[in-house]
């Protein structure tokens, strides 16, 4: 058996807005740009993407799986989520963790991780 991880189901209740939200923070591309539905990639022949499906409920509680991303520059990456309309959070991290937990427009976390490591 062998499995192939196509994608990540983000439910949304503006699919479109929070798609092109997404595209933005993470310099992908538009795959569907079908107002039921919006999905994401790095590139058109690469996997996973981001599919942002349409839900009436608002979000009302912390996600229970999140996306973690490690940059270049930690601080930096954070300063242009938050100029682009994240938001930080508080999940119960200690005060001293290596990520910043930050969420969407729609509320879902997301944690950016410590800077890479030079190789």
């Amino acid at each position: 058996m062998s499995l192939e991880w196509e994608q990540t189901i983000v439910d949304a209740h503006d699919p479109a807005a929070l798609g092109r939200w997404w595209c933005e923070a993470l310099g992908w591309v538009v795959i569907d740009p079908d107002p039921r539905w919006y999905e994401i990639r790095p590139a058109p022949d690469r996997l996973p993407g981001l599919l942002f499906v349409p839900v009436p409920e608002e979000k009302t509680i912390k996600n229970r799986l999140h996306l973690d991303f490690r940059p270049d520059d930690r601080d930096a990456e954070v300063a242009r989520l938050l100029a682009m309309g994240a938001t930080r959070i508080d999940v119960g991290q200690a005060d001293d963790a290596y990520w910043i937990v930050l969420a969407d427009p729609e509320g879902n976390e997301f944690c950016v991780l410590s800077s890479r490591r030079p190789t």
